[in-house]
């Protein structure tokens, strides 16, 4: 019985299946005896032959199952268009339609052209990703376990993948071959449009034709029938694309000598990047010490030879006053962040990569911006989470940019007044240099902090948000005429809506978390999947309609301060106000000049911001991100109370900080009351070396979520399993914590459960799940899906 040979997978090279030799039968050339003649031919037809010859493959990815890389075979029309980097159309299973996919690679090989499928399209006319970029989107895809075609997805903007903005222009040329004998045969009319076209370097539109020849479009439209005229289409960007003009928040240009850890500090990072080769820089820089400044001039070094710079800030509000600064500075400055149309960031977007621009200025994202001759990378505020994707990809953009800048051999800068313990042990053990700005400029003084403790009745005064000592405080700094900052890291108005007689808490139906009730609109919502409802006027269980609003939030804030300081002008920042593009950069203007008194709102308000007449910073409530079951809570803390201190006394009249806590004699807050940075990640490492949580360690979560509570436990049992064994083949000392639910269980109708992976090198814990999951499947039908998060930031 004859066996069928194995198929190659779909895509796959012929180069991994075993040879196919035909037997033939040959006389010994040393006999003398006549040979027999064959009764059959033992040699294959030759239209059956296996055609062997050396053949380019593309490798391609996808951003959907399957994930690939498949090879496919390039057909020789595509052989000097096709690019890594660029969008094809491949035929993909039984899919009628070609299916998009990314060249990541291009190689010869020897296969058969029976047995590999060909390229149908190439999607772009040139690569959206140079060579560099499309290394480090397999760099992405290997270590935070992703498949390629979606990284490409997250750097690619969807706005230029789409070609947003633009439109179809259908460009002419001469047909091949053309003569003068026929363009003598045709009407006067037709005849000028050809002579001027014959005579143009370039092809042109049908009207740019009809104004250059004087003449209607009707002889190029005849032209293009008798196919004297070739057609050549191409995607354009629209010219009536709307560009909203880009300011910053009113900020005076000021300027001064560098102090002596300034200058210190410029040499440092231009050495660096005349050193061309890539090193990390920590600028460890207290709060007004000048960090920008640095900034802005080692660019200058960059720009003067010829190179450009990539920026990255945490906080969309950081925008305009960053723009500003740098726009001062710069003549070509782009800036990209969510509030942009999709045609403005695809605009910006070909500017930066034609190398038009000389700083790019934006959020995470921006760390993939394709600079052509990128020659610095900085970081600032590095230590804030925002820089960690919380979808997947789920990639931290420090990370990234830091295999970026290796890769180029640049300098990459991470600059914070209170830096990641991540950053910070880099600089202990040799993989960064540490970089010290220890005074504020002016020889400034770091403002007084002042800690109320909220168990103290006298201290809490009369009820509400608002302390006696900030109360006191905030109306000495109206008297003076200066400004005040009041920080509440909880959005809405109250956080839990509760009926006083039966005890029922109004909950999200999908998420099995309390409503947060929010007066504008007076709405109900779910500040995890956006659930919203009216808010209930009794209660839905007993109908008692004394129904109670709990907790706190910017909004009930904000109606306290209006009714506690009548004459101030109060504005607030949070995610509720700010959603409409340009409201950052007009209420951080209005703020800086004066016309508001009080400004309050969530973290958003807490860095970077630069303003010389606040006078007093308050915390409401230092200790709402405290407690949390996550090891990094204390440093979160730290670093929030630091830098919303460090708003305050940036100008010549001082200033000072109100921290209301409930814990005063925590050691994170103990510690940002004195501005004591060292002193905090001494105390902060001893806990994490307890378990070896990072820097000392490397960890890695994995989230399963399901419809159904027992079947998504027992997926997530059955992934425990195989990464132990995966470990135990591997000998590797990983130390595998659940699985068990987190603090937030159900999140959109979905039961959810996490694992943590603990060891004290990335690389065995990545081999680990990669091993581990290599094959797993989950049951399309269960609805069951699971995700990996390397180096989570997030543990909730």
């Amino acid at each position: 019985m004859l066996s069928e040979s194995p198929m190659p997978k779909l895509g796959e090279s012929i180069l991994s299946l075993p040879p196919f030799t035909a037997a033939s039968v040959t006389a010994d050339s040393s006999s003398s005896e006549p040979t027999q003649s064959e009764l059959f031919e033992t040699e294959p037809p030759p239209w059956e032959l296996t055609v062997g010859e050396d053949v380019q493959l593309a490798s391609i990815v996808f951003s959907r199952s399957p994930h690939g890389p498949y090879d496919y075979r390039i057909p020789d029309d595509l052989l000097e268009v096709l690019r890594p980097g660029m969008r094809v159309g491949v035929p993909l299973g039984h899919r009628k339609k070609p299916t998009p996919g990314w060249c990541v690679s291009i190689k010869t090989g020897n296969a058969s052209h029976q047995k590999l499928r060909d390229v149908a399209e190439v999607i772009d006319d040139e690569p959206l990703c140079d060579a560099a970029l499309v290394r480090l989107v397999m760099f992405i895809a290997h270590y935070y376990q992703v498949p390629a075609g979606q990284v490409f997805d997250t750097l690619i903007p969807a706005s230029v993948r789409d070609n947003a903005g633009t439109r179809k222009t259908t460009y002419f040329r001469p047909a091949k071959g053309l003569d003068e004998e026929q363009i003598a045969k045709l009407p006067s009319k037709q005849q000028s449009v050809m002579r001027f076209l014959v005579g143009q370097d370039r092809p042109m539109t049908a009207a740019e034709l009809a104004i250059m020849a004087e003449c209607t479009e009707d002889p190029i439209r005849r032209l293009r029938k008798k196919e004297l005229l070739v057609p050549e289409v191409r995607r354009e960007l629209s010219q009536n694309i709307r560009i909203r003009a880009q300011h910053n928040d009113g900020e005076r240009k000021q300027s001064h000598e560098l102090t002596v850890q300034q200058e210190n500090a410029l040499s440092r990072i231009n050495a660096a990047v005349d050193s061309g080769r890539g090193r990390t820089l920590l600028l460890h820089g207290v709060t007004g010490s000048g960090k920008t400044e640095v900034y802005i001039q080692a660019i200058e070094h960059v720009v003067k030879q010829a190179g450009s710079a990539i920026v990255l800030v945490p906080e969309i509000s950081l925008t305009p006053q960053t723009r500003g600064r740098f726009e001062d500075r710069f003549e070509n400055v782009a800036v990209l962040h969510s509030q942009m149309s999709a045609a403005e960031r695809h605009f910006h977007w070909q500017r930066i990569r034609r190398g038009e621009v000389q700083v790019v200025i934006g959020p995470r994202s921006a760390v993939f911006a394709p600079l052509p001759n990128l020659g610095l990378i900085v970081i600032d505020e590095e230590h804030d989470t925002s820089f960690k994707q919380d979808k997947q990809p789920r990639y931290h953009a420090r990370k990234v940019a830091h295999a970026r800048a290796m890769a180029l051999g640049i300098p990459l800068v991470l600059g914070s007044a209170t830096p990641s313990l991540e950053a910070w042990h880099a600089t202990q053990t040799g993989h960064a240099e540490l970089v010290t700005m220890s005074e504020r400029v002016g020889n400034r003084p770091m403002p007084d902090v002042q800690l109320v403790d909220l168990r103290i009745k006298e201290d809490r005064g009369k009820g509400g948000a608002i302390s006696r000592p900030l109360h006191a405080a905030v109306l000495e700094t109206l008297k003076e005429k200066g400004q005040a900052i009041l920080l509440l890291n909880r959005r809405g108005y109250a956080t839990t809506i509760q009926c006083p007689a039966c005890g029922t808490v109004c909950a999200c139906p999908d998420c099995d978390l309390p409503l947060t009730h929010h007066r504008d609109g007076g709405k109900a919502m779910c500040h995890y999947c956006d659930y919203t409802i009216p808010t209930p006027p009794w209660c839905p269980a007993c109908r008692f309609d004394g129904i109670r609003y709990g907790g706190l939030g910017t909004q009930k804030l904000e109606m306290e301060a209006k009714a506690r300081f009548p004459d101030a002008r109060i504005a607030r920042m949070d995610s509720d106000t700010m959603k409409r593009a340009g409201s950052h950069q007009r209420v951080l203007s209005e703020f800086r000049a004066g016309e508001i008194d009080v400004l309050l709102g969530t973290q958003m308000i807490a860095k970077g911001l630069d303003f010389p007449n606040v006078l007093l910073v308050g915390v409401i409530n230092a200790d709402s991100a405290l407690h949390f079951p996550d090891f990094r809570a204390a440093e979160r803390t730290f670093q929030l109370v630091t830098q919303v201190a460090g708003r305050t006394g940036r100008g010549n009249r001082g200033g000072r900080v109100i921290v209301q806590t409930f814990t005063p004699e925590h050691p994170a807050i103990q510690a940002a009351a004195r501005h004591d940075y060292l002193k905090f990640v001494e105390d902060e490492m001893v806990n994490r070396k307890k378990f070896n949580y990072p820097p000392l360690g490397s960890v890695a979560r994995i989230i399963i979520r399901g419809p159904l509570e027992d079947k998504t436990e027992a997926v997530a049992d059955a992934i425990v399993d195989r990464l132990e064994k995966a470990r135990d083949l591997l000998k590797s000392e990983v130390r595998i914590l659940g699985p068990a639910p987190p603090p937030i269980v159900k999140i959109s109708g979905k039961y959810r459960f996490h694992l943590l992976l603990q060891a004290t090198e990335a690389a065995v814990v990545g081999e680990v799940v990669r091993r581990g999951l290599a094959d797993f499947k989950v049951d399309p039908k269960e609805e069951i899906e699971y995700l990996v998060d390397i180096d989570p930031v997030n543990l909730m």
